[in-house]
């Protein structure tokens, strides 16, 4: 049997906690016989939730954590003063290699900043990208960064792409991927001063497959695997990707639903319909990793159900069992 991935989770953390973060890691332990799950929080909350489920005992163990940081909380200033906060307990364990991952839906700022200041970056690294993967008509991107490095440098944006390309390789099993940068055009002197500077050496890097730029309009189409931009441009992409998409969804449900016509063909093309558009769900990727760090660090939406979490810990798994840190430092340590 293969050693078991430990994955601490904080349990106090986003809109359904503790409930859909217990019921997803219970659903994860079930299926994924490889996983050690560490539930971080307020232990007779955590306990009244698990006492709704049966599983095995031996893979799942409650941390107590009395404090909770709030979304709206400076996450700086959480992370320093809350030492017995669900957040900070959790990182600790990655960073004292109790634990492998951890995995929150809480606080973004607090979990950013964790990682950079509790867990660290590998060396050599020098910003940890935020890095989601986003649906495409051919399956999946990665994009590097949407949240953690808003005033990056073009040296950042060289490093995402290397790392996003390890990353790609072996948790998508994308052979040598694509990498384009995100840009307003696709010629070369098109762009602000960030991407004319990062352009050429990105083109210049010999191990990683770069194609140039990439528009807006052309990420949901998947023509790059990576797709590399600063904080600010990635996350804005990110938000308008879940946002279209919830409208998408709601104008098919109102069209299927407005007479008794397009009620029958909306169910004939249920089944069809339900297949199709899961490729379209962000849920299934699970959370976005923080990659560069010593440690694997997943945040999850503070919306999770226990689906997202489920598949973010099962995510976690293969993280570990693929030593994807170990192959971020060999591509680094490179340069």
């Amino acid at each position: 049997m293969a050693e078991l991935v430990r994955v601490a989770v904080d349990a106090m953390g986003g809109d359904n906690a503790p409930g859909e973060i217990v019921k997803g890691c219970i659903d994860a332990v079930n299926e994924e016989k490889n996983v050690k799950v560490f539930l971080v929080g307020r232990e007779a909350d955590v306990n009244a939730e698990l006492a709704k489920y049966t599983y095995d005992k031996d893979r799942v163990c409650v941390v107590n954590a009395e404090e909770v940081i709030e979304m709206a909380e400076p996450p700086v200033m959480a992370i320093r003063k809350k030492k017995d906060s669900s957040i900070v307990k959790a990182l600790y364990m990655v960073k004292n290699n109790e634990c492998d991952a951890y995995v929150s839906a809480g606080s973004t700022g607090a979990t950013l900043v964790g990682g950079q200041v509790i867990v660290g970056r590998i060396k050599g690294v020098e910003r940890a990208p935020l890095a989601p993967m986003i649906p495409t008509s051919k399956g999946a991107s990665l994009l590097i960064d949407c949240g953690a490095n808003v005033d990056a440098r073009a040296s950042h944006l060289v490093q995402f792409a290397k790392i996003g390309s390890v990353y790609m390789e072996n948790i998508m099993n994308k052979p040598n991927p694509t990498v384009a940068i995100v840009n307003i055009g696709a010629e070369e002197e098109k762009g602000n001063n960030l991407v004319k500077e990062a352009f050429p050496l990105l083109k210049s890097c010999p191990d990683i497959n770069f194609i140039g730029s990439i528009e807006a309009r052309d990420i949901p189409e998947g023509y790059a695997d990576v797709i590399v931009c600063e904080a600010f441009t990635g996350n804005v992409i990110l938000k308008m990707y879940e946002g279209v998409g919830k409208i998408m969804l709601k104008t098919l449900k109102k069209t299927m639903l407005a007479n008794a016509k397009t009620k029958l063909g909306a169910l004939l093309l249920k089944k069809e319909l339900k297949e199709n558009m899961k490729q379209f769900s962000l849920e299934q990727y699970g959370g976005a990793p923080m990659l560069g760090l010593n440690g694997l660090v997943m945040k999850t939406h503070g919306s999770s159900k226990a689906i997202e979490i489920k598949n973010t810990v099962i995510q976690c798994v293969s993280f570990a069992q693929k030593n994807i840190n170990d192959k971020i430092s060999q591509k680094i340590s490179a340069e």
